[in-house]
C-alpha cells in the first residue's frame, strides 16, 4: 500500500502561517524598521520567493498577520448608553494600538501609507473603513432614537472622537487617561447636542 502523497495546499497553508508568525515575532522583537523580507523568510524557513509570491512587501505580510489577530467586523457596543459605548470602544482601540504585537506593527504600516497606494487601500479596506462605518452606524442609531441632533454631521463626529487617539499614537505621545478619554467623549457629544 503506497503512502498518501503530501497535500500541497496543506503545505502551503503551513508555510503561510509560519511566515505570518515570523513577521509578528520579528516586529515585536526589532520594531517595524528592523523587519525585512529576508529575515521573515529565514525565521519561517521559506524562501524570499515564496513570500513575494503571496505578498508584495513586508507591510502586506504584517497587515495580514494583524488582520488575522483582530476582528475588524466585531459589533460596535450598543447598550443603550451612547457615551459608555463610545468610551468602551475607544479605550479598546487605544489598548490595541499600544499593545504589542499590534501597536509596533500598525505604526510601521501607517508610516508606509504616504508612498504605497496599494497598502493604503488595503489598510482602509481591512481596518479603517469597517471601524469607521461601525462608529457612524452607532451614532445613527442614537440619532434615530432622538439622542443626537437630526442635523449632526456623524462622519465628522467620528473623526473628532478618534482623531485625538491617532494623533497621540502617531506622535508617540502617551495615551489619554481614562478620565481624559471620558472628557473627550463628553465634549464631542455636547457639540452634537446629545440628550440623555
Amino acid at each position: 500500500m503506497s503512502a498518501t502523497p503530501p497535500n500541497p495546499q496543506r503545505r502551503s497553508e503551513r508555510s503561510r502561517q509560519a511566515i505570518l508568525a515570523a513577521a509578528i515575532e520579528l516586529c515585536t522583537e526589532k520594531g517595524y524598521v528592523g523587519v525585512t523580507v529576508e529575515a521573515i523568510a529565514a525565521r519561517a524557513g521559506v524562501s524570499k520567493k515564496t513570500i513575494y509570491r503571496w505578498w508584495p512587501s513586508k507591510g502586506f505580510v504584517l497587515l495580514e498577520a494583524l488582520a488575522q489577530r483582530t476582528d475588524s467586523h466585531a459589533p460596535f457596543p450598543d447598550t443603550g448608553h451612547l457615551a459608555a459605548d463610545l468610551y468602551a470602544q475607544m479605550t479598546g482601540v487605544v489598548r490595541l494600538l499600544t499593545t504589542p504585537p499590534f501597536g509596533p506593527a500598525y505604526i510601521g504600516i501607517l508610516s508606509e501609507l504616504h508612498h504605497d497606494p496599494e497598502l493604503t487601500a488595503a489598510v482602509h479596506e481591512q481596518f479603517i473603513t469597517p471601524r469607521f462605518t461601525a462608529a457612524v452606524n452607532r451614532l445613527k442609531s442614537a440619532q434615530r432614537q432622538g439622542r443626537l441632533s437630526a442635523d449632526a454631521d456623524l462622519e465628522l463626529a467620528v473623526e473628532l472622537l478618534y482623531g485625538p487617539l491617532y494623533y497621540r499614537y502617531a506622535l508617540r505621545k502617551p495615551a489619554h487617561t481614562a478620565e481624559r478619554m471620558a472628557e473627550l467623549v463628553d465634549h464631542v457629544l455636547r457639540t452634537l447636542d446629545c440628550r440623555p
